[in-house]
This record gives structure tokens, C-alpha cells and sequence, in this order.
């Protein structure tokens, strides 16, 4: 890991064995006010992480030894609240759904324009660093489950929470805000990642895959509809409880 110069902004982890890409990654960020961290693979990505507060790792996954899918799910085991963004190639389809399903918040593809990656760092920084005050309105009941949205947990009937990833998090969050009502892609995408939904982008059925298997155990229905060439909608009714 390399020094870095001070910075009172937010602090980015740059996880890449490419020098020259670690360079440029550096210069931009440092110039736009960042504080930048560089690591060349998963022993100087864990050495970082132990010796630094970080906001959000920049993280790519083609890594000698340990690569960086395998760092991401041990990442979000460790820390829910971490923003990760993954650095793929454009051929790497399956890497970024398994990406996603390890608990990455968003990927990019090389080669990728620097600002549209400022865009993607900016727009998660400004999710993970939203906090409202709790209020009994923003608690909601359904099939079992409490979502308490201020404090973003997801418990079961007796109480026990189940964790979710960030997109997890606002995918169901914004289903449950509107039962029965269908929500389409862009809408979903936007809540998950700030930006609109592309046809290639498998994103939302990612997080939507995924959150079946955590809330759907022991039904017969999956509680998240699809609605086929329109989006999703929640199966049920929620209620709004106090907290």
C-alpha cells in the first residue's frame, strides 16, 4: 500500500494490480478531493482496511490470488455498510452477477470514462451516507416481516434480523412502500444505483433473485411478483406500524 495525501474528504480504496491503472485512479480521485488508498491484492486490500476507515472500495476482480469476487463477499460479511464497486472487463457478464450476488453495491466495465465513475462513487457515497431521524412512519409490516427503513433492518416474526446488501435493502424497501402497485425497472434501478435501467443490465433481477431466496423460505409464493415485460410488485399487503 502506498501513501496518500490528506485529504478531508472521502476515502477510496483502489484495489488493482495494474500499476498504471492504480496511477491514474489516484491522480483523478486525489484531484477531485478524495483520499485514495492503493492496494495491489488482497493482503495489502486487508492491510488497508485494517489500518484505514474506508467509504468505498474500488475493486477489481481479476486479482493474483485471492481475486476480487472472493474479496467482496468476504468484505460484505464483515461490513454491510462498505460501498463496493467492481472493476470488470467487458467480457465478464457472469462476474458481474455473481458480483452482485456476493453483495457488490455496482459495477463498471473497462475501459470506462473516468467521470462516469465519479458519477457511480458519488451516487453511493450519497446512499450510504443518508441517515433520517426514525419516525413510527417508516416502519412497515408484511407477510411476518418488519422493515424498519430509517434503520435499515429487515426482522422476521420473532424478531431476528436478516441481513441484506445495500441494493437488497432499497429493492425491497421501494416494493413494500407500494404493495400490489408494479414497479418497473428504471424506477428500481434508479433507487438502487442513481441511474436508469438498461436492457442488458441484470441488476435488478440480481437483487430481486436474491431477495427471493431470503424472504421466500418456507412459502409456496414468492412474496416479489414478476410481471413480465413491466417489472416487479409486491404479492401482499404492508402496513405502516410505529417503531
Amino acid at each position: 500500500m502506498q501513501g496518500v495525501r490528506e485529504t478531508s474528504g472521502p476515502t477510496l480504496l483502489v484495489v488493482d494490480d495494474d500499476l498504471v491503472a492504480q496511477a491514474r485512479l489516484n491522480a483523478y480521485f486525489t484531484q477531485e478531493g478524495y483520499r485514495v488508498l492503493l492496494a495491489g491484492n488482497g493482503v495489502a486490500f486487508w492491510q488497508a482496511l485494517g489500518r484505514n476507515p474506508v467509504d468505498l472500495v474500488l475493486l477489481d476482480v481479476n486479482l493474483p490470488g485471492q481475486d476480487g469476487l472472493s474479496l467482496a463477499r468476504d468484505l460484505r460479511a464483515r461490513n454491510p455498510s462498505i460501498g463496493i464497486i467492481l472493476v470488470t472487463s467487458r467480457s465478464d457478464d457472469v462476474d458481474k452477477v455473481v458480483g452482485l450476488e456476493v453483495g457488490a453495491d455496482d459495477y463498471v466495465t473497462k475501459p470506462f470514462n473516468p467521470r462516469e465513475l465519479l458519477a457511480r462513487v458519488k451516487s453511493l457515497l450519497r446512499r450510504t451516507g443518508e441517515h433520517r431521524p426514525a419516525e413510527s412512519e417508516d416502519v412497515f409490516g408484511f407477510a411476518g416481516w418488519t422493515l424498519d427503513l430509517p434503520r435499515r433492518r429487515l426482522c422476521d416474526a420473532g424478531g431476528r434480523e436478516l441481513t441484506l446488501t445495500r441494493g437488497e435493502f432499497e429493492v425491497l424497501a421501494l416494493l413494500v412502500r407500494h404493495p400490489g402497485e408494479v414497479i418497473d425497472r428504471d424506477r428500481l434501478s434508479r433507487a438502487v444505483s442513481g441511474r436508469d435501467w438498461a436492457p442488458q443490465d441484470r441488476t435488478i433481477d440480481v437483487l430481486v433473485r436474491r431477495l427471493r431466496g431470503k424472504i421466500d423460505e418456507g412459502r409456496a409464493d414468492s412474496l416479489i411478483v414478476t410481471v413480465r415485460g413491466e417489472g416487479y410488485r409486491l404479492a401482499v399487503d404492508s402496513e405502516r406500524r410505529r417503531a
